[in-house]
């Protein structure tokens, strides 16, 4: 495979945009709006050249490159931590219960609270890849080299990560969510309210928006029934969170009522069982499994997959193909995760 996860750079932004209109619409992390996608390289390059190791508001975007032709086939991205410059709201679906005695009877009301519970986690999104690459594992590549680029910079990110998947959308474009909720208080429909999101982001809804409980019950019926669901494209997104560990623990989107996926930062599958290695040697050929890799610090970070050979005295062999990719020769250390 000739494919690896690196950082972006300038030379990224026409790739990276037109992916972005490939999406779809409501993919907040990837927005189809030029000057948008240019902040968010640039507050990449400034979060990949910050100096410490505490957690900040970085936000760090990857591309999926094939080395041989040098395409872009997609995309990534980490963020330190959120709420740092402003509250980061998410809606927990909680239950009220209220007893009469008189009556004899027990009421349970299911209610969504604005919550900022979330704040200080990091957190990983804008997965997106290009529509001719859906196979051969691809999508998990770009899924685990974010946990890998966290556990090789572990003191960079906070004690567990969430992960807000979209939610759903009607084949009008619309959502049933917004429609229900913030809509009403806004004056625009979805599509206008999901443009002005990606080039500002979520915080003019939270600024806006009522911040008493809100009875379910008083929704609409299919308002109700997309809360906490992702859009039908995010399923497999879904699945692959799952696998590393991620719950959905009722928190739920403002802006769409997409599924927030949350993990302890320590608990992630990757991160728990990926492994340290040195490179022993470099061959053209090795006779080995197939494994997940990543190396390098920063803007020197890199991740793919390559054949990998532990000999019974411990040496690391691995493909010249992949020390290049990585950057990496004998003596250096790398990430090793089976796929």
């Amino acid at each position: 495979m000739s494919f690896r996860v690196r950082p972006a750079g300038n030379d990224d932004f026409q790739a990276i945009y037109e992916m972005a209109k490939l999406t779809g619409g409501g993919f907040t992390n990837l927005p189809p709006d030029r000057g948008a996608l240019v902040e968010k390289i640039v507050r990449s390059q400034k979060s990949f050249a910050r100096v410490g190791d505490t957690p900040s508001d970085d936000m760090f975007l990857f591309v999926l490159e094939n080395v041989e032709t040098g395409q872009i086939r997609g995309t990534c991205q980490v963020f330190g931590t959120v709420g740092v410059h402003a509250p980061f709201y998410s809606y927990r679906i909680g239950t009220l219960t209220q007893t009469s005695q008189a009556l004899g009877k027990t009421f349970r009301a299911e209610m969504l609270n604005l919550s900022t519970d979330l704040e200080g986690s990091s957190e990983v999104g804008g997965l997106f890849l290009h529509p001719g690459e859906r196979a051969g594992g691809l999508g998990l590549l770009l899924a685990r080299s974010r946990y890998l680029f966290i556990k090789l910079h572990r003191e960079r990110f906070g004690k567990r990560v969430l992960a807000e998947l979209r939610g759903v959308i009607d084949e009008g474009g619309g959502s049933p969510f917004w429609d229900a909720i913030a809509g009403r208080f806004f004056g625009m429909n979805f599509q206008e309210a999901d443009e002005f999101n990606a080039a500002h982001g979520t915080q003019f809804i939270a600024d806006l928006m009522p911040k008493t409980p809100i009875y379910t019950a008083l929704l609409p019926e299919h308002a109700r029934a997309v809360m906490g669901v992702p859009h039908p494209k995010g399923r497999a997104a879904m699945k692959m969170l799952e696998k590393e560990g991620f719950q959905f623990d009722c928190y739920i989107d403002i802006f769409d009522g997409g599924p927030t996926m949350i993990a302890p930062t320590d608990q992630i599958r990757t991160v728990r069982e990926s492994k340290e290695m040195i490179v022993g040697a470099v061959a053209d050929a090795v006779d080995g499994p197939e494994l997940m890799l990543a190396a390098g610090r920063l803007t020197d970070f890199a991740s793919c997959c390559a054949n990998v050979q532990v000999a019974a005295d411990g040496e690391v062999t691995i493909t010249r193909k992949a020390a290049e990719m990585l950057g990496i020769g004998p003596g250096d250390s790398f990430l090793a995760m089976s796929r």
